[in-house]
């Protein structure tokens, strides 16, 4: 004789149901905690220090000729390498996500060496290819062109490390939207242009400026590379995270803190907005499901 299984009282699937459904606390709050000492504990430490003796010390930082080189040395290198970056991961975007062809993943393990060199090494094999003593240094040199320890080198460095950014936003979103509205606006007449600003464009905008401005962060962050090629010379190869560290070395801590909060607060800016975008992303995939 069969012994049919015994219901569960409610009262033990409701318990366990609220088990499952409850936020497990002890893990969310050490979480939080390791958050606060590794994260804001810092950001705070950089803010107070910086007006530690007023506003007017900070902005007599800030106006020194270097901060200020320093400054507009930065944001040229950003404007020069996330616009680079930002058309040629587009185009290895589209290879990828469009087509299938011989050598398509080794294209796309080059596009992640990047994250798997460290910058120093990327930094060093310029100087390899384009220093005095490098493969076509000489050459160079003969015909008075200057890469190392210019601003070139500055942007080759820059543009290396943030290569992936941008690629790495559009690659897996033009693989799950597929070419379907594309074939059918081509079909209709629609020349390539237009079906690239019609159609492709308007699907993959926001995992664009996502990508663009993941790359125009590190851009303006990037230290290892930049400090390989750069020379550090003041006021004129020094960005602003190696202005930042020559300052500290010279004890000039006012200086220091100043240009160091301001690249936080550049940080904050571009987490504001990444979070924006995430929001307008997730909105759009909505809208297409």
């Amino acid at each position: 004789m069969l012994i049919g299984r015994t219901a569960r009282p409610a009262s033990v699937v409701q318990s366990r149901a609220h088990h499952a459904t409850h936020r497990p606390w002890w893990l969310i709050l050490p979480t939080l905690g390791l958050m606060g000492v590794f994260l804001v504990l810092p950001l705070c430490v950089v803010f107070y220090e910086a007006m530690s003796r007023g506003l007017d010390p900070m902005l007599a930082a800030l106006a020194e000729p270097d901060a200020l080189s320093a400054i507009r040395l930065t944001l040229l290198v950003a404007a020069i390498s996330v616009p680079v970056n930002a058309l040629c991961g587009l185009a290895a975007a589209w290879c990828i996500g469009r087509f299938r062809f011989p050598g398509r993943s080794l294209l796309m393990t080059l596009i992640e060496l990047p994250f798997s060199v460290s910058p120093v090494i990327s930094g060093l094999v310029w100087v390899l290819l384009f220093g005095a003593n490098g493969w076509l240094g000489p050459w160079l040199d003969t015909h008075g062109v200057r890469i190392i320890f210019a601003l070139p080198g500055l942007v080759l460095a820059t543009t290396f490390v943030t290569f992936p950014f941008v690629a790495r936003s559009l690659i897996p979103l033009m693989q799950d939207q597929g070419a379907a509205e594309e074939e059918a606006a081509l079909t209709l007449g629609a020349s390539g242009w237009q079906t690239f600003f019609r159609v492709t464009l308007p699907n993959i905008r926001w995992a664009l400026l996502y990508g663009v401005l993941l790359c125009n962060a590190r851009a303006m962050g990037e230290f290892g590379a930049v400090a390989v090629v750069s020379g550090h010379v003041r006021g004129q190869t020094l960005t602003m995270p190696l202005y930042v560290e020559a300052l500290f070395n010279d004890y000039e801590w006012v200086g220091a803190f100043t240009v160091a909060a301001l690249l936080s607060l550049l940080a904050l800016v571009t987490l504001a907005v990444k979070l924006f975008l995430e929001w307008r992303m997730d909105l759009h995939h909505e809208s297409l499901l």
